[in-house]
């Protein structure tokens, strides 16, 4: 079934909230809620999609409620399921509705030419995530000119926090209890084949300790990664930076090196940023 030949659920009143009857406004809301919890969860599948069994577990509500969600997602066009594989994925209505807010990012406007000259001068992959919630959402990526390409995370998919290196530079920002916090409440969360919560609050220990983040084992198998954050025109860190490579090109040896350039970047993308509030004001 694709979402076209897909209807609008039916007016059933032991369904849909009655704003007549007591209560049904709160049951209106947590209909609403639901519903973008599951649209956060299919976003951690990225392209690969979110099998409902996995929705079910991350959501922790019931199968046939999931199914109902999904259903009307794809309805809406907010979400759509994969006919070979019955994967569910979001919707190319997300996108459109994005795009009625291209200014909604000034850090990533205020990055773009520092996060690409970055990968030019190192010659890998540069990324620019920022924080929403419990989550990680790369919103830039460039690509250097070393061949071997390590495309670690795609733009606008959602990871829980500390999955990534990114992810692990933006808890370091936080207080330890905030970001005890949030891996507290991600470990349902986290991937099986990713690090675990315990790895991730010993990477934000020593992120906070180094004033970068770094991970000798990257996402992809042969790689490595490393981050430094990213401070908007108050001194409050409003993204990361991170750069993905080839195992032997994030050697140890190579850090000291490679955090320069990478602090370099960010203070520019920091002094765009302050030039663009300024203009802002005026």
């Amino acid at each position: 079934m694709n979402a076209k030949s897909l209807k609008k659920p039916s007016a059933d009143p032991a369904r849909v909230p009655d704003p007549a009857r007591p209560g049904d406004d709160d049951a209106g809301v947590r209909v609403i809620s639901r519903a973008f919890e599951v649209l956060r969860i299919l976003a951690l599948g990225g392209e690969h999609g979110m099998r409902i069994t996995d929705v079910v577990a991350y959501s922790g509500l019931s199968r046939p409620t999931v199914h109902r969600i999904l259903q009307t997602l794809i309805a809406e066009g907010v979400g759509e399921q994969d006919a070979s594989t019955r994967r569910y994925r979001v919707g190319p209505e997300i996108s459109l509705l994005g795009m009625s807010r291209p200014a909604q990012f000034p850090v990533r406007a205020a990055a773009e030419p520092h996060l690409a000259a970055l990968a030019d001068e190192l010659g890998d992959t540069t990324f620019l995530t920022i924080r929403v919630g419990w989550d990680s959402v790369a919103i830039d990526r460039k690509t250097g000119s070393y061949p071997i390409k390590v495309l670690a995370i795609d733009v606008g998919m959602r990871r829980p926090l500390g999955v990534g290196i990114a992810g692990v530079m933006l808890l370091a920002a936080l207080t330890p209890e905030e970001s005890d916090y949030i891996c507290a409440m991600n470990v349902a969360r986290l991937p099986p084949d990713g690090p675990s919560v315990e790895t991730i609050r010993a990477r934000v220990a020593a992120a906070r300790h180094n004033g970068y983040a770094y991970s000798e084992v990257g996402v992809l198998l042969g790689t490595r990664a490393l981050a430094v954050p990213v401070l908007d025109a108050d001194g409050a860190v409003i993204a990361a930076l991170a750069v993905a490579a080839m195992a032997e090109r994030l050697a140890e040896p190579e850090l000291p090196r490679l955090v320069a350039a990478m602090r370099g970047k960010a203070a520019l993308i920091t002094k765009r940023l302050a030039e663009m509030q300024r203009a802002r004001q005026r």
